[in-house]
């Protein structure tokens, strides 16, 4: 069955300013809504709610994408409560799970991480040299905070002295994302889960 329309919920603007710019491509021909909230616990407290509702009406045709930030909580604890919220959700008896979780580990900024060409071409002042070094080899492993390690590179090539704008900068750095070469684990595993939608 063709997926025909994706209503996506995440947490807060600069990720719905960067899946605006990546479901073209990584969901072809298939149309998409994209619902912010106002924080983590905004979206997991409204998300039982949300769940209820899309369950009243939604077509077969449609599925729902949850994408939320793991921040400092624990990644199996978090996943299992978000599949605990929707597990129940099908389009029809014995028909597919209609909604997919997603993490960001730990926080957006690690998919930023994970593109580094993206981010140069953005910001060209950024080093050439940040995938290689070892505390931000590996995109979802970088301690004491992702946004902060990504605030603090930028702001040491001369850029958001002020403090990082998130939405400013998803703007800017999602335009030039390849989803194909990104290195971070959770957001290839969003990629490879919404190409499994459209196969």
């Amino acid at each position: 069955m063709k997926i025909e329309h994706v209503e996506v919920l995440v947490e807060e603007r600069s990720m719905e300013v960067l899946l605006a710019q990546l479901l073209p491509r990584l969901l072809p021909g298939t149309s998409f809504q994209i619902h912010p909230h106002q924080g983590k616990p905004d979206l997991l407290a409204k998300l039982p709610g949300k769940l209820l509702a899309y369950a009243r009406w939604i077509p077969p045709t449609w599925r729902i994408l949850v994408v939320t930030d793991r921040d400092d909580e624990d990644c199996m604890r978090l996943k299992a409560q978000l599949d605990d919220v929707s597990r129940d959700l099908r389009t029809s008896p014995g028909a597919d799970r209609v909604v997919l979780n997603r993490l960001a580990i730990e926080e957006l900024e690690a998919w930023y991480f994970g593109d580094w060409r993206a981010v140069r071409k953005a910001y060209p002042k950024a080093p050439a040299g940040i995938p290689a070094q070892a505390k931000y080899r590996s995109p979802d492993e970088i301690r004491g905070g992702t946004w902060e390690a990504f605030e603090r590179v930028l702001q040491e090539a001369g850029y958001f002295v002020g403090g990082l704008r998130k939405i400013e900068a998803a703007r800017a750095i999602s335009s030039h994302m390849e989803p194909a070469r990104n290195t971070s684990p959770s957001f290839r595993a969003l990629r490879d889960a919404l190409a499994r939608w459209v196969e």
